[in-house]
């Protein structure tokens, strides 16, 4: 089932998410299911809990859509609970990004090439591994949605200010996407 993503504005966003239990939510599968069904409707290749409204620590992610240029992320697809970056490590480089609760804003923002993360996959088994370039990026762009971070976040002072009625756009429902959302300062009726 397709979710509706949580647009820019809404508190959700900001907010760092909390460790989940394996007994708290028994129909995790399904939500996880749900959340790769959301993200490939809006043609996306990350989304967080928190984008569709819930403040647990879970991402999604399949950076296949990048394999032409990286030949290793084909089939790149994973979960991630109560994840964490152990280590970031490499020299930070510019990538243009997007987010689907930001839609029609992409910003080069900088992140280090390589990370280390520790997780759980959606079978409860924990893994520790080191991820670089696109797949690291996506990770990197995901796991701050959990922490209350938008890529919007590590803009600077003036390019925030360039978008900043892009943004306040967003949170009204001032825009047109192909994809179902929910806007925090949408008028009523609308």
């Amino acid at each position: 089932m397709k979710l509706p993503i949580i647009a820019y504005g809404d508190p959700v966003l900001k907010r760092v998410a909390t460790d989940i239990e394996p007994h708290e939510y028994p129909n995790l599968k399904t939500l996880i299911a749900d959340m790769f069904e959301t993200m490939y409707g809006a043609k996306g290749v990350g989304l967080a809990a928190p984008q569709v409204g819930l403040s647990m620590r879970l991402f999604v992610v399949d950076a296949t859509p990048f394999s032409d240029d990286e030949p290793e992320l084909d089939g790149f697809k994973k979960t991630f609970i109560n994840a964490r970056i152990l280590e970031e490590s490499g020299e930070e480089w510019p990538f243009n990004e997007g987010c689907l609760s930001i839609p029609e804003i992409r910003e080069d923002v900088y992140r280090p090439a390589n990370l280390v993360i520790s997780y759980y996959d959606e079978d409860w088994k924990h893994h520790q591994q080191n991820f670089g370039g696109l797949a690291a990026r996506i990770i990197q762009h995901e796991y701050d949605h959990i922490e209350g971070k938008l890529f919007t976040d590590k803009l600077s002072p003036l390019r925030k200010r360039l978008i900043e009625k892009k943004l306040n756009d967003i949170s009204k429902g001032n825009i047109s996407v192909d994809y179902k959302m929910k806007f925090p300062a949408a008028k009523k009726g609308r």
